[in-house]
């Protein structure tokens, strides 16, 4: 099992020192924020985006993909009312899958909770099919570059759309394509009434990346979320990607956290 980690909890660390405090905890991979390297990734340049790509290997890195699609630029939106909303953002989703493959990545996370559902004042059937006419413009993007855009369920605290897996699954089921896929995230299952290992079990069909958290948000052995089973449910199935650390609050310095995560993670790993 493959092992990544977020790098917004680095905050304005140089990139090269991001990738090397991730390398040395022992990890397989970094996952990006595009907003933490640039507002808008259109103002990357080739060169820029090669030097990246570059001081991630250098330091031992794969890079999985990127997640929180859409936090910038501002005025983005993928069920918006308005069609020239939805227009800009498709364009950019198209951009951040360039950017991806640019960097190698292969997996896209679509959870941007502020930038879906009926939030910009969409009817929830109008949300529903103007997310799914956006997630179709990409697709052709996304298999001309190999890269999976995988949507995440998130939780009623977050957001009013896609709320669990079984949502997730029908919007997987209606787009169709193999580059578009699930995500599942232990922090946002936890709400859900089936245990984690049941929910992996029963969507590993479509699975496509997953997020690892503690419940109380924090990084995995953080708090008393078991990662045993999650592990296990996930060795069972076959899944192949990465496992990818996630945490939204930390109880001590991000490189103790690193490292803390990956010893425990690994030591909830199937004998």
């Amino acid at each position: 099992m493959r092992f990544a980690f977020c790098n917004e909890g680095f905050g304005n660390r140089p990139w090269g020192d991001q990738c090397a405090a991730i390398a040395q905890a022992g990890y397989d991979a970094v996952e990006i924020a595009p907003y933490t390297l640039a507002e808008d990734v259109r103002n990357l340049s080739p060169s820029a985006r090669v030097e990246l790509r570059r001081a991630a290997r250098d330091a031992g890195l794969d890079v999985a993909g990127l997640h929180w699609l859409l936090v910038k630029p501002e005025g983005l939106h993928i069920s918006h009312p308005d069609a020239a909303v939805r227009a800009r953002t498709v364009d950019y989703l198209r951009h951040l899958t360039d950017f991806c493959g640019d960097l190698g990545g292969a997996v896209m996370v679509f959870g941007s909770p502020k930038q879906r559902g009926r939030s910009a004042g969409a009817g929830e059937q109008d949300a529903w099919q103007w997310a799914a006419e956006t997630f179709a413009q990409v697709l052709p993007t996304l298999s001309a570059r190999g890269v999976t855009l995988c949507l995440e369920p998130l939780t009623a605290a977050e957001t009013d759309f896609i709320l669990n897996a079984a949502d997730g699954r029908r919007m997987v089921e209606e787009i169709g394509h193999p580059n578009f896929r699930l995500l599942l995230d232990v922090k946002a299952m936890v709400s859900e009434r089936d245990p984690i290992p049941a929910l992996i079990r029963r969507h590993a069909d479509i699975l496509g990346h997953f997020h690892a958290n503690d419940a109380n948000l924090q990084a995995p052995g953080c708090g008393e979320t078991d990662f045993r089973p999650i592990l296990a449910a996930l060795s069972d199935v076959g899944y192949g990607g990465y496992v990818s650390t996630e945490p939204f609050k930390f109880s001590t310095d991000i490189d103790t956290i690193v490292q803390q995560s990956l010893r425990y993670l690994k030591s909830c790993l199937p004998k």
